[in-house]
């Protein structure tokens, strides 16, 4: 831009930042640039797959399983570490990843949890009144114990801190053997086959698109 090479409906454009319509001729060194198409698709993640868009190490990245969907360029839209499973959102709309990841919207996750040992009652209620971390407090929307050897729980949390559900259950003295993501953003992997993916319908992209700020919850003084 910075060298006049960008050109809106005819004329030089070196506005850095310049908001152009989706009616606009844009050219680049005199060739027409055609917006993408917005694509949405959904993975169950399998394990020993890192959340990237290239490896210089050349290790299996979650871009492999997506590769063959469509010919738009796709981005992951936050990440999940190579040994966590289930659901990642691919998409090239930028706004909408920009707004799934960011803190003020707190978009709700429901993931699995496989633990190596029992958990006990106090660290359940320990859990749902809060966590403090060294990097501040994690609240935890909602704990279940969901196997008789309360090896198996379901926890639902709006936190993107980096590897938030593992360092919840480390802090209580607890290792994690698995840990599976079902539900984001009110999206579930119902009939998505470990490995496989699919196209959100429109009616999951409007209630992306409309999800609200999350009201942050009132605690009793």
């Amino acid at each position: 831009m910075e060298k006049g090479e960008i050109s809106v409906n005819g004329s030089v454009v070196k506005e850095m930042g310049y908001k152009v319509l989706r009616k606009d001729r844009v050219e680049y060194k005199g060739k027409s640039i055609r917006p993408e198409k917005p694509v949405y698709i959904l993975l169950n993640k399998p394990k020993d797959f890192i959340t990237t868009t290239d490896d210089p190490f050349e290790r299996k990245t979650v871009m492999h399983l997506v590769e063959n969907a469509c010919e738009e360029r796709l981005f992951p839209v936050g990440r999940l570490d190579r040994n966590t499973t289930g659901l990642l959102l691919f998409t090239n709309d930028g706004e909408l990843s920009a707004k799934l990841t960011h803190p003020s919207y707190e978009i709700k996750k429901i993931y699995q949890v496989t633990l190596d040992k029992p958990i006990g009652k106090n660290d359940v209620d320990a859990i749902l009144e809060g966590v403090t971390l060294e990097d501040g407090l994690t609240e935890v929307d909602d704990l279940q114990v969901l196997s008789k050897d309360r090896m198996i729980l379901g926890i639902e949390i709006h936190s993107g801190k980096n590897r938030i559900v593992r360092r919840i259950f480390a802090h209580f003295g607890y290792e994690v053997n698995g840990l599976d993501r079902v539900t984001f953003a009110g999206l579930s992997k119902k009939d998505i086959p470990r490995g496989n993916y699919r196209f959100l319908d429109e009616k999951e992209v409007i209630n992306l698109k409309f999800l609200n700020k999350r009201k942050s919850k009132k605690r009793p003084i």
